[in-house]
């Protein structure tokens, strides 16, 4: 599918209506992943897989490649896997931020603890760089670990707020 020219639309809701199948694909596929995980694992993934956000990375990459010659599975699955990142690092900030809430449902933290509710972004994220090897690009597994890799360093405390 090639998205027409989309300059005339005035709102983020708008732009996000020409992708709206495809971010249903997106979402459908995040929540297969929880499938991927062993027993003991799943009903958990299930839960933090399913919940749902604005799902603007994917959009963003659906919407370029509407833009510039037609979405294809890749990019559905391009999205999945930041929607994934982006996740576990939700997941992670909850956490740090002893968050029980997001968008009115119960965190992973609040629900199973936080020594669990890390385990469980941590399993996001290095789902997430398998998915990456899928594409077949060493320079976009790299990218995709170092991002992964930067991101949890962006979480770790200061040493002023250790001492606290």
């Amino acid at each position: 599918m090639s998205i027409p020219f989309f300059s005339k639309l005035r709102s983020q809701k708008h732009y996000l209506q020409l992708v709206k199948p495809e971010l249903k694909q997106v979402s459908e596929f995040v929540e297969a992943q929880a499938s991927c995980f062993d027993p003991e694992v799943t009903d958990y993934m299930e839960t933090v897989c399913q919940s749902k956000g604005k799902m603007l990375r994917p959009a963003l990459v659906l919407l370029v490649a509407g833009a510039t010659g037609g979405i294809k599975e890749a990019h559905i699955r391009l999205g999945a896997l930041l929607e994934m990142v982006h996740l576990a690092s939700l997941v992670h900030d909850d956490v740090i931020d002893e968050a029980d809430k997001r968008r009115d449902e119960a965190t992973a933290n609040a629900l199973w603890g936080n020594s669990l509710a890390v385990l469980l972004g941590d399993v996001l994220f290095s789902h997430a760089m398998v998915l990456g090897t899928e594409f077949g690009s060493t320079e976009f597994c790299r990218r995709l670990a170092n991002t992964v890799r930067d991101v949890c360093q962006g979480k770790w405390p200061s040493p002023a707020a250790c001492m606290t």
